[in-house]
């Protein structure tokens, strides 16, 4: 069972072609960026939040220009580490279908030497080249929707903390 399992991966990724290697690094790479983003929001986040409420607490003047300054600074150093690798998530995104589209235009060319050496002839030859050319663009097209509806989510995520962070942060108006 186990075995067939990577017989069928192996199968997959000989008709896909060089190109599903190159999307399946980059899955790779954008889905351990996505689990160490989750692994924040879930267990760190709040260690953030709850020693940034501290230090703010802490302070005797709430009310200053320099305790709004800081405040704006704690919100930033908050947004900054909610939104680390957000963008490196969002770009490998957008690199998924692009290698899919690579992986067309590599299934076309084998189909296109297929029919200068051997004409319209030759159908197997012809099918295994448009299937070099259609599995590498599913596979990016899919790759970067998983990707996608996490970034989303991890976006908003982010928002939700700084919001967060931003009522908790009470301005004295003494």
């Amino acid at each position: 069972m186990f075995l067939e399992y990577f017989v069928n991966l192996r199968d997959f990724f000989d008709k896909g072609g060089v190109v599903l290697f190159a999307i399946f690094g980059v899955l790779t790479l954008m889905w351990i960026l996505i689990l160490e983003r989750l692994f924040f929001f879930l267990f760190r986040l709040k260690d953030v939040h709850a020693a940034t409420l501290r230090d703010w607490q802490s302070r005797g003047d709430k009310s200053s220009w320099k305790a709004h300054k800081i405040r704006e600074a704690m919100v930033v150093t908050m947004r900054l580490l909610a939104n680390k690798r957000i963008t490196l998530i969002k770009t490998l995104v957008a690199v998924c279908p692009l290698l899919g589209i690579l992986g067309t235009v590599t299934g076309m060319i084998l189909v296109f030497d297929v029919i200068t050496i051997t004409g319209t002839g030759n159908a197997r030859g012809m099918a295994a080249g448009i299937t070099k050319a259609t599995l590498p663009t599913m596979a990016g097209l899919v790759a970067s929707l998983s990707g996608l509806l996490c970034a989303v989510r991890l976006e908003r995520a982010a928002e939700r903390a700084e919001e967060k962070l931003m009522d908790e942060l009470q301005i004295s108006t003494d």
